[in-house]
C-alpha cells in the first residue's frame, strides 16, 4: 500500500536538514565583522592655557593666538585639537594650515612627523607643505584654513 501524501522529503533528510541550518545560525551569530583595526585616539599633547584659556602647545603664545611662531617647528607643525587646526611650518617662516579632520573617516589627526601630518585612526598621511595625501586611504587632501601670522603670533583668519 502506498503512503497517503508521497513525499521526497523523508525524516531522515528533515532532521538533517534542520540541524545543519541551526548550526549555520549559530555560527553566524557568533562571528563579528570588522573592517579593520579599531579607530585609536592619540592622547592629546598637553597644553597650557594662555590668557583667554586657549590651549597652546608649549604656552609661549599671546592672548588670543592660536600658537607663537616658535611653536611651530620649521618641517613640522603642531596640531590644535580643540580647533580643528594643523599649523605646519613647511620652510622657515613659510606657515600653512589645515583642518585637522582626516578625509578619510572623519577622525581627527594626531601629530605632525617627519614631514607629514598623520591620522592615527587608519594610517593616513598628508604633506606637511601642502596638505595633499602621502599616504592612504585618504584620497582627497586636508582643506586649507586661513591663518594670519602677526610678528610671532600665529591666528586663525
Amino acid at each position: 500500500m502506498l503512503p497517503a501524501h508521497p513525499s521526497p522529503l523523508t525524516r531522515r533528510v528533515f532532521v538533517a536538514s534542520t540541524c545543519g541550518a541551526a548550526c549555520a545560525a549559530a555560527l553566524s551569530a557568533c562571528s563579528i565583522y570588522r573592517a579593520g583595526p579599531a579607530p585609536v585616539q592619540a592622547p592629546a599633547a598637553p597644553a597650557v592655557p594662555d590668557a583667554q584659556g586657549a590651549p597652546t602647545p608649549g604656552g609661549s603664545a599671546q592672548a588670543g593666538a592660536l600658537a607663537s611662531t616658535s611653536d611651530i617647528p620649521v618641517g613640522g607643525g603642531a596640531v590644535f585639537a580643540e580647533q580643528d587646526v594643523v599649523v605646519t611650518q613647511p620652510a622657515a617662516g613659510e606657515f600653512r594650515a589645515f583642518s585637522a579632520t582626516c578625509t578619510h573617516q572623519g577622525c581627527p589627526v594626531t601629530e605632525v612627523v617627519d614631514g607629514t601630518i598623520n591620522c592615527n585612526c587608519h594610517g593616513s598621511k598628508f604633506a606637511v607643505e601642502d596638505g595633499s595625501v602621502v599616504d592612504g586611504p585618504a584620497d582627497t587632501p586636508l582643506p586649507e584654513r586661513d591663518i594670519s601670522v602677526t610678528g610671532e603670533q600665529i591666528r586663525l583668519a
